[in-house]
């Protein structure tokens, strides 16, 4: 389990991000038009999981932002903003936002994702969803970064994310 904090007070993961090195855990999220992908839907590209409790929230709102301008400029890589919210609302998102480089999913029906990735929040107000994380997938289906965003209000490291590609 990994401790981390919203805003300073600890809430606890039921587990750890899969360390670098690994072959990245299969997955089955809904996409916007509520049709499922998995991770070999991706296979043979450099996967850019950015992970975040709620797209209607300004930090969460504001990874996805980030990763959609970078993304426009990044060579055979995908960026998937995975969350629990319902494909509804990511949709709505990302039409009023121009969001249009990155793949949404949701984890929604299931939570499977967050469990199998050890990121899912365990406690407090934001149990259930899962905690603000970034997983590297290379081509080779491995797992080459990750950072748990220790507190959850704080944004990703984008720089050293996208310096591990």
């Amino acid at each position: 389990m990994a401790t981390i904090t919203l805003k300073g007070n600890k809430i606890n993961t039921i587990g750890e991000l899969p360390k670098v090195g690994e072959v990245a855990k299969d997955f089955t999220l809904v996409a916007l038009d509520l049709s499922t992908k998995t991770l070999a839907d991706f296979s043979g590209r450099n996967l850019i999981l950015n992970i975040f409790p709620s797209i209607d929230t300004g930090t969460c709102a504001a990874s996805v932002r980030n990763f959609n301008q970078k993304a426009a400029s990044l060579n055979n890589t995908t960026v998937l903003c995975i969350s629990r919210d319902l494909p509804f609302a990511q949709n709505r998102f990302c039409g009023a936002e121009g969001i249009d480089n990155v793949v949404m999913l949701s984890d929604f029906n299931t939570g499977q994702f967050g469990k199998d990735y050890g990121l899912e929040i365990e406690n407090g107000p934001l149990a259930g969803l899962n905690s603000r994380c970034i997983v590297i997938i290379d081509t080779e289906g491995k797992i080459i970064y990750t950072e748990q965003v220790s507190e959850t209000v704080d944004e990703p490291n984008y720089d050293a994310a996208l310096a591990s590609l």
